[in-house]
């Protein structure tokens, strides 16, 4: 059976994989650059997090706040780099779909409807990246060596 190398020819093949690396990799960065940001939001002020935490009724918001920071930053920053890129992008997918629950669902409001799909959507591009990983621009795949 011919491998997709010869089938293709080396460099074609070559090819393929190197753009298929280059998508991966502005995947990961586009997918964390919201989760990046809005952790940083939530460092530089975290009485309006707090505040907005609270209205959503949720208990112990500074412990809410602190999970959610170190999620979003964390995640993110793995996710860029591609550090344990499956596990980063399996907990951002949980963590999205948690708060469009928690904070965006009064479906009948048009505003939260397009972020609670916003939120679903991102979780399916990261069960994308667990499910086939960071690609070879990522730490994972150096580490992996």
């Amino acid at each position: 059976m011919a491998t997709a190398s010869t089938a293709l020819g080396s460099g074609k093949a070559s090819r393929a994989s190197s753009v298929q690396d280059r998508i991966a990799l502005a995947g990961r960065v586009l997918l964390a650059a919201i989760f990046v940001m809005s952790g940083l939001g939530k460092v530089a002020a975290p009485a309006a997090t707090l505040a907005y935490m609270k209205a959503a009724g949720l208990p112990f918001a500074p412990v809410g706040l602190a999970g959610a920071s170190l999620i979003e930053l964390g995640g993110g920053l793995a996710l860029i780099l591609g550090y344990r890129t499956r596990l980063a992008a399996t907990i951002l997918a949980v963590f999205a779909l948690i708060t469009a629950l928690i904070f965006h669902s009064a479906l009948a409001d048009q505003n939260q409807l397009i972020h609670f799909f916003k939120n679903v959507a991102m979780a399916g591009g990261l069960l994308q990246v667990a499910a086939f990983g960071g690609g070879r621009f990522s730490l994972d795949w150096r580490n992996s060596k």
